[in-house]
């Protein structure tokens, strides 16, 4: 069963412990695959890239680093897939940070980033784990809320403890 739909959705992530706040609002793609099984698909806007270049002006004897802040033209694609027992998100495009996130109650799971080719590792993902506390998905037929708690670790050295907020509006 593939039917799909098209959404506004409201997808936010905080941090408990860290002034970390971000929110997408957007319509994006429902596609149904199970009874319990969906992907959703939208379009994040752009991160801001920002150039730092060495500018020497006649008036002044020192160069001045001047920035130039520019979005890149390609979207980032953010793909998430949904039941109620675990979620894997995945963002990438335009040669951006990209990652794939796993969650799953009660599991360890794994978060990878890649950075920009730019990058010094352009091919190694860094890896982080994450514990997901809570995982809670609500609505019938179709998902209208999912609530995600879970913390991310590097080692043995947490980096934070998060909530992942989506809404899909009917």
């Amino acid at each position: 069963m593939l039917t799909h739909h098209r959404k506004p959705v409201c997808l936010s992530l905080i941090s408990t412990d860290l002034p970390i706040w971000s929110v997408v609002e957007t319509a994006a793609t429902l596609y149904q695959k199970d009874t319990d099984r969906f992907h959703l698909l939208l379009t994040a806007p752009p991160l801001i890239s920002c150039e730092v270049e060495s500018v020497v002006s006649p008036e002044d004897t020192l160069p001045q680093n001047k920035s130039k802040a520019y979005a890149p033209n390609s979207p980032r694609i953010l793909w998430l897939e949904i039941s109620p027992y675990r979620v894997i998100m995945t963002m990438q495009g335009n040669a951006q940070v990209s990652y794939r996130h796993f969650w799953e109650r009660g599991v360890y799971g794994i978060s990878r980033y890649w950075l920009p080719t730019e990058s010094l590792q352009p091919n190694n993902p860094i890896r982080l784990r994450n514990f997901t506390s809570s995982l809670i998905l609500n609505g019938h037929p179709l998902p209208e809320h999912l609530r995600l708690e879970y913390e991310l670790w590097a080692e043995k050295v947490q980096l934070g403890c998060y909530i992942l907020n989506l809404e899909i509006k009917h």
